[in-house]
């Protein structure tokens, strides 16, 4: 009787898209099959966002709803959309206000970035420096007017808050805020960033 031959798995090899001869282009992102969600083109490469956190899921929540609530009747606040700032970068800020005449199609992917009136990152581990440094620096080359950046300070929320300058075209830090915040720029907020916490709030005795 022949010995038996055992056969070794064939590893399974991932499928990556290979990018062209200078980069992806933002058409591409609608065109490329089996993107994982909320991938983002920065530079005409691809990004990945990594799994999310609780606290960057609760204050994205966070934040979409009470902008909403907030906003006057002609701006719209959408959280997770991607947006146009040229033909290699299309980022999808984790929400973004703009006017309401920009929503036009139901199917629409992406909105220009030279109508967003607020853009707003909530900071990860992973993508740390791209919203402290890359995506600042090209949401201000777009004209973006206001760019909120949302950091986790112990299970709190801290949100860093940058407007342009428009002789630099720069972004220039307006407040850092823990616990309230009001400011008057896209339209009136009042915010208590206590409900954006990742600890278990005791009952108050009575």
């Amino acid at each position: 009787m022949g010995a038996l031959m055992s056969v070794e798995p064939t590893a399974r090899r991932a499928e990556w898209p290979v990018p062209p001869v200078g980069g992806w282009t933002a058409d591409d992102l609608d065109k490329l099959p089996n993107l994982p969600p909320h991938t983002e083109l920065i530079d005409g490469s691809l990004v990945f966002v990594g799994p999310q956190t609780l606290f960057h899921s609760r204050a994205v929540s966070f934040f979409e709803w009470q902008l909403q609530s907030l906003a006057p009747e002609d701006f719209e606040v959408v959280r997770e959309f991607t947006i146009d700032i040229d033909r290699q970068n299309r980022p999808e800020p984790d929400v973004i206000v703009v006017p309401e005449h920009v929503i036009q199609d139901p199917e629409q992917t992406r909105f220009p970035a030279e109508t967003v009136r607020l853009a707003i990152e909530v900071v990860s581990t992973e993508s740390m420096s791209r919203d402290r440094e890359t995506k600042p620096l090209k949401y201000a080359r777009a004209g973006i007017p206001v760019y909120w950046r949302v950091e986790n300070d112990n299970g709190r929320a801290v949100v860093y808050v940058f407007e342009l300058e428009p002789n630099t075209g720069q972004y220039t830090s307006t407040g850092i805020f823990r616990g309230r915040m009001k400011v008057d720029v896209p339209f009136a907020v009042d915010l208590d960033l206590t409900a954006i916490t990742t600890k278990r709030r005791r009952p108050r005795e009575q």
